[in-house]
This record gives structure tokens, C-alpha cells and sequence, in this order.
């Protein structure tokens, strides 16, 4: 019975998750220009998206500075990891620690401020040079995406086993080289996932953007926002559709990938025990 009841609970929770993205998916091919009415099946709104210039633009502007956020963010994810994990005592670790995990606490609309009126400051600095653009709205997307790859990596690298990396400095091995064959292939797979985490984070952020961005630097989400405002659009329904189906295809393939190469790994790790134990015989 409590099994059973568990089941029941977990397809509702499903059902909570998913039924409105389902349900955005199939208005996304409503004839009707009311997004909430249906009225016969289309493929008006995704023509619309292709003939929209702003939406295009937007969803460029989007995936540069995503990727661009992640990239960095897994960067410097993976040095403040590497401080944190392999250096537990050094001066200044409490604030350090305090830095990294500000951006998970404090609210968005405060980080978006903040970095605002640093911003402004800057330019009052440099005699009103405009700094607010592309430029801010990434620094502004790392600082937030950083804090959330510190933490996925930081797990990964407190669980490496130090004995390998030991043993790979006894054969000679300086430290970069530890670090390059060692220690980055067995924390592969929480760089991949760090990446696609931060980068979703900033492909879907809006409230830090609104504030860092400016003319000619509009995102996807704000201009979403921006459109739901003023009335639902069943543009956007399209635009969603497709961005569900574009994750969608993504999380499969990077999940097909770190399976296969956790397969290959585990294969070589069970060959290379193999042989030492052949040897030890």
C-alpha cells in the first residue's frame, strides 16, 4: 500500500512538472492569435519566429553570452574547487568560502543591483564611457554561474581518490601534468554537468539581465518578459517549444557521452587491475 501510494505521489509530482510545458507545447501550433484558446492546428507562429528579426538577434545574443558565462564559470569553478579542496588552510579561506557562495544566497534582484551600481561607478570613473552591454551582462552571468560550478566540482574533487595522483608524481609526473592526466579526466564528468548547469542558468536568466543589459544587448528571456507584459504572444509558445526541444536533444547526447565514458573508464580501470594483479602473481 505505501508503495503503491509512493508511485501514485511521484506521477503526480511528474504531472505537476510537466503538464504545463506539455500543454505550451501543444498551443505552440494553435491557429488562433489567443494563446489560450484553440481553434485548429498551425505552423504560423514558428514561421513568424523565422521572419521575426528581434527574436533571432535575441536568441544569438542569448547563446553567446551563455556560452560564454558557462565557459568561464567552469573556469574559475574548477580553480575555487581546487583551493577549497586541496588547500584547507590558507589566509582569507572563511571570507573566500563567503564570496563563492554569496550568489547562492542572496537574492538575484540584489546581485543585479549591485553589480548595477558598480557598473555606474565604473563609468563615472572613465568620464561616462558606456560599459553596460554584452560585456556586463556576461561579467554579470559569470559571477552568479560561478558560484554554482564551484559547488558541483568542489563534490567531485572532495571524492577523488589522492592515491593515484600520488602514485603518477612518483613516476615522474610534475604537477600540471598530475593535474592535466589526472585529476581533470576523473572530474570530467562534474565539469560536463557543471557547464550544461551553468549554462542553462544563463540562458534562462532574467532578472540580473534586466539590469546589466542595455540597447542592442536584449536576451531571449527579457524579451519574453517583455513581450508576456504587454500580452500573451503565442510566438512565444513557439519559441519555447523549440527551446525545450533543443535541451531536450542536448541532455541526451551529453547523457549518451558520459555514459560511454564511464563505461571506457571503468573497462580500463578493471584492465589495468587486471594486469597488476597478473604482475603480483
Amino acid at each position: 500500500m505505501i508503495g503503491r501510494l509512493g508511485r501514485y505521489w511521484l506521477a503526480a509530482g511528474y504531472v505537476f512538472l510537466y503538464l504545463p510545458i506539455v500543454t505550451l507545447i501543444v498551443f505552440s501550433f494553435n491557429d488562433s492569435k489567443m494563446a489560450s484558446l484553440w481553434t485548429g492546428f498551425s505552423l504560423r507562429w514558428y514561421h513568424a519566429i523565422f521572419t521575426d528579426d528581434e527574436i533571432i538577434s535575441a536568441v544569438g545574443i542569448s547563446l553567446k553570452i551563455a556560452f560564454a558565462a558557462a565557459t568561464t564559470a567552469v573556469v574559475l569553478g574548477t580553480l575555487a574547487a581546487f583551493a577549497l579542496v586541496r588547500y584547507p588552510r590558507f589566509f582569507g579561506r572563511t571570507a573566500f568560502i563567503a564570496h563563492i557562495n554569496a550568489p547562492l544566497v542572496v537574492p538575484e534582484v540584489i546581485t543585479g543591483l549591485s553589480l548595477l551600481l558598480f557598473f555606474v561607478a565604473c563609468e563615472a570613473l572613465l568620464g561616462g564611457y558606456p560599459l553596460r552591454g554584452l560585456l556586463t551582462v556576461w561579467i554579470g552571468h559569470t559571477s552568479i554561474c560561478t558560484a554554482y560550478a564551484a559547488v558541483v566540482i568542489q563534490a567531485r574533487l572532495a571524492s577523488v581518490d589522492r592515491s593515484t595522483e600520488e602514485a603518477a608524481m612518483n613516476l615522474g609526473c610534475r604537477p600540471f601534468q598530475v593535474f592535466y592526466l589526472v585529476t581533470l579526466p576523473a572530474i570530467s564528468q562534474s565539469l560536463a554537468a557543471a557547464w550544461l548547469l551553468t549554462f542553462t542558468i544563463s540562458l534562462d536568466d532574467v532578472v540580473s539581465t534586466q539590469f546589466l543589459n542595455a540597447p542592442g544587448s536584449t536576451t531571449l528571456p527579457v524579451l519574453i518578459f517583455s513581450r508576456a507584459r504587454l500580452g500573451l504572444d503565442p510566438t512565444v509558445n513557439a519559441v519555447a517549444a523549440i527551446t525545450v526541444l533543443i535541451v531536450g536533444i542536448g541532455i541526451t547526447i551529453a547523457s549518451f557521452v558520459l555514459v560511454r565514458q564511464e563505461r571506457r573508464r571503468a573497462q580500463a580501470q578493471a584492465a589495468a587491475y587486471r594486469d597488476a594483479m597478473s604482475v603480483a602473481q
